[in-house]
């Protein structure tokens, strides 16, 4: 019973916490509904405003990830931003500057940019904004992906919050 004890005591104090209260917010559109064309290949293929507010204390840098899990061969990865210095709870829509210290990594599309959603005709794809809150500056160079982004990040996430969407391309 007590090794019992132990292991549960083990898993619970050794599982990662995470802030509650952490949002992740656009004026473009809410959680749920479908991503204006202006933010895909369709539209103008810009980047969304997104906010983020209450991290967690000891937050030193965020990063962002948007991500489509439907795309047939795997997650297939839209934008890669991370080292976003503590003091920048914001980007703006169209950013093409991004905060000093922040790097941009690459995307699915081997580009350090933001493409939007951009599913094969005729399927409904669901993406997702996800902010990170780090302990930590991260070593890693501008161009890096989103897995070996995500691998580094682990055991240095405070907290997350996400924002979901959707986007089809039905045929015409």
């Amino acid at each position: 019973m007590l090794r019992f004890i132990s292991l549960v005591l083990f898993i619970f104090l050794s599982t990662p916490t995470y802030a509650a209260d952490m949002s992740l917010t656009s004026q473009a559109f809410a959680e749920g509904i479908t991503i204006p064309v202006l933010y895909t290949c369709d539209g103008k293929d810009i980047s969304p405003d997104l906010h983020w507010a209450n991290l967690p204390e000891k937050t030193q840098t965020t990063a962002i990830i948007l991500s489509d899990q439907d795309a047939p061969n795997g997650i297939f990865y839209h934008w890669v931003i991370f080292n976003i210095p503590v003091k920048v709870n914001e980007l703006a829509e169209a950013i093409k500057i991004l905060p000093s210290g922040a790097l941009a990594g690459k995307n699915s599309w081997g580009k350090s940019q933001y493409n939007g959603p951009c599913p094969p005709k005729g399927a409904l794809h669901h993406y997702t904004f996800t902010v990170y809150a780090l302990d930590t500056t991260l070593s890693l160079p501008a161009d890096t992906d989103a897995p070996t982004l995500l691998k580094t990040m682990q055991g240095h996430i405070l907290g997350q919050a996400t924002l979901k969407i959707g986007y089809s391309r039905w045929p015409v």
